[in-house]
């Protein structure tokens, strides 16, 4: 480990890493609950899956497969049991017959939005519990933190389960 990090670490107080240990969990408990909340309609992958579409668009077998780090065969039967759900609609590639394109139904739309809107406000009921002082400082606290670890880009966040946008 480099010098100049070491010593940077030893700045930070083991009640601040403790801090973070537990809000992630909080976090993490709540995207939890907000999939489990899908009464085992689909499952954790099936759901990325849905929230990639809704994140960047249409897409084919094979940028599900590369996405999802899956054999073709998985992301086919994944995105066969969602078609059959009624969440997500196969269609031929108007500009190349050979693919199919993947995108969202309007059931498929307003099953991610209903899990964003649950996460939304799951956090916004935690955040109102705080004290005023406290959460108006939080924000700009944690964007700090979500910079220094490295956030991934909005355009990756799908793979976390999460998106950007409301679908």
């Amino acid at each position: 480990m480099a010098q100049g990090v070491a010593e940077e670490q030893e700045d930070v107080h083991p009640g601040e890493v403790d801090a973070v240990m537990a809000a992630t969990r909080v976090l993490v408990a709540l995207s939890a609950r907000s999939v489990a909340g899908l009464d085992g309609q689909i499952t954790l992958p099936q759901f990325r899956v849905l929230v990639m579409v809704a994140s960047t668009g249409p897409v084919n077998l094979g940028a599900v497969a590369r996405a999802l780090g899956v054999h073709p065969s998985n992301a086919t039967r994944a995105c066969d049991r969602l078609v059959g759900a009624g969440l997500l609609d196969r269609r031929d590639d108007p500009g190349d017959r050979r693919n199919l394109t993947l995108d969202l139904t309007a059931a498929g739309r307003a099953l991610v939005r209903r899990v964003m809107d649950d996460r939304r406000a799951a956090i916004a009921e935690i955040l109102a519990r705080m004290p005023d002082e406290q959460r108006r400082t939080l924000a700009p606290v944690l964007e700090s933190f979500a910079a220094a670890g490295g956030e991934v880009p909005a355009t990756d966040v799908w793979a976390l389960g999460w998106t950007t946008s409301t679908a």
